[in-house]
């Protein structure tokens, strides 16, 4: 009787509301059969386009994000390969970066005190990379570029891209163009500590700034660090040190603009003065010690040493003398350095004809008349670098080939003696061997 009540009053119940009743209700009906509840679960996320499968999940993700927003590791064989590299020029700090030189697509940050050697080591980068056909970029914010030694250091200035904004807006606006455009190979900004923000520089001298500087390189950086991986380009960020107020433990030293720049980079070098070269009472050069702090593409840690000369620029030389006879590929007798001839790879030393004795090769008596002739004699130089650079970095990606001792020095026979110097500093002062005017002189 209530049904039928309930019908008249409401028309009746037709199939179609009926089927709309159990379409709706079905799933919280828990009176019906558990396949069916099974079977509609099914065709609702088949309904809502559930994925089902991996390559489902990756094709969804590319047709919202673009095409290879998604993939496997192994597929990306720039992320997979080794990386390429450009050389410091240097080829003992080649070895301590573990790969043979600065990997592109990265940033990278030389910091150290003043009058180190940090453009200097950035201008050698640029002269190698110019040497194989790239592009490069300087950006002089400190208006302080000397183009006669970026010569002397190799540098084709020709060729090199220049500009010396007046913002730090400017010139991190400029470094983003160079290396979004995929043209250019090595962008040096020289230096962070010199850029100036657009609000500073329209405000009076004493305004309080507080974190404006670090904040603009935080901007920045989050902005470039996209591009620059995608490119095959290397930005290299030149920058100073600052003292930290009221620390008693550790060092108190720091970088201008922030930590920013400290997290972005793959590889960190803090490079440092480690003694003076003197020819008589002259100082000619210096001896500079560059350390890997940071390196994500290698070990970090490792430091190298080269001579640097103020009339000439770096010593490639003597470093190399020196690493080939920890390699034990120059022998020293007494203060000759002798180079075995079979020591060398050559196409036509290996086979010497009949009757034919290849005499050991005597480079000189002391370091620096060994040096000289690696000098005169162009293609030995370049053969040994050639065979040392085979050794090191041939198969660089594999666990042991960049574990060999990357810490050159320059001194280790010669007579060392501890002195004092005008400030009463200790000091060791290598007197030079037989017959040499060399000294050099670093702190202890």
């Amino acid at each position: 009787g209530g049904g039928g009540g309930g019908g008249g009053g409401g028309g009746g119940c037709t199939t179609s509301s009926i089927s709309t009743f159990l379409n709706e209700f079905e799933p919280r009906t828990p009176f019906f059969h558990q396949f069916s509840v099974r079977q509609y679960a099914r065709k609702k996320k088949r309904e809502e386009g559930e994925i089902t499968n991996l390559e489902e999940l990756i094709n969804s993700i590319d047709d919202k994000h673009g095409s290879g927003s998604l993939t496997k590791l192994d597929d990306l064989p720039k992320l997979t390969s080794p990386p390429e590299v450009v050389p410091t020029g240097s080829l003992g700090l080649d070895m301590a970066l573990g790969v043979g030189g600065i990997p592109k697509s990265r940033i990278v940050e030389i910091f150290g005190p003043e009058a180190s050697g940090k453009t200097t080591l950035a201008l050698s980068i640029i002269a190698q990379a110019q040497k194989l056909g790239g592009t490069c970029a300087f950006i002089d914010v400190e208006h302080a570029l000397d183009p006669n030694w970026a010569k002397k250091l190799g540098v084709k200035t020709e060729e090199l891209l220049f500009t010396q904004p007046n913002s730090a807006e400017d010139a991190l606006d400029i470094a983003g163009a160079l290396v979004s455009s995929g043209k250019v190979s090595v962008v040096v900004l020289d230096s962070v500590a010199a850029l100036v923000p657009r609000s500073e520089l329209e405000g009076s001298v004493g305004d309080s700034q507080i974190g404006l500087h670090a904040r603009l390189m935080g901007h920045a950086l989050r902005k470039l660090v996209g591009p620059t991986s995608k490119s095959n380009a290397i930005i290299i960020f030149i920058n100073q040190i600052r003292m930290k107020i009221g620390i008693l433990f550790g060092s108190p030293e720091t970088t201008s603009g922030g930590n920013a720049l400290k997290f972005f980079s793959s590889v960190r070098i803090d490079v440092r003065r480690a003694g003076v070269i003197k020819s008589g009472d002259s100082v000619i050069g210096a001896t500079i010690r560059a350390k890997i702090l940071k390196n994500k593409v290698g070990s970090p840690y490792k430091q190298a040493e080269f001579d640097l000369f103020f009339d000439k620029g770096l010593s490639k030389e003597g470093e190399l003398l020196d690493i080939a006879v920890k390699e034990d590929i120059i022998k020293k007798s007494g203060s000759w350095y002798i180079l075995e001839p079979t020591k060398v790879g050559t196409e036509d030393s290996s086979t010497p004809s009949s009757g034919e004795v290849q005499q050991p090769i005597k480079l000189g008596q002391g370091r620096e008349k060994a040096k000289h002739y690696l000098e005169q004699d162009v293609e030995l130089f370049r053969r040994l670098e050639k065979q040392l650079r085979d050794r090191f970095f041939s198969n660089f990606t594999s666990s042991s080939s960049s574990s060999s001792t990357a810490t050159t020095t320059t001194t280790d026979n010669l007579l060392r003696v501890t002195k004092k110097d005008v400030d009463g500093r200790n000091i060791e002062v290598d007197e030079g061997e037989e017959g040499e005017d060399i000294r050099r002189e670093r702190e202890v």
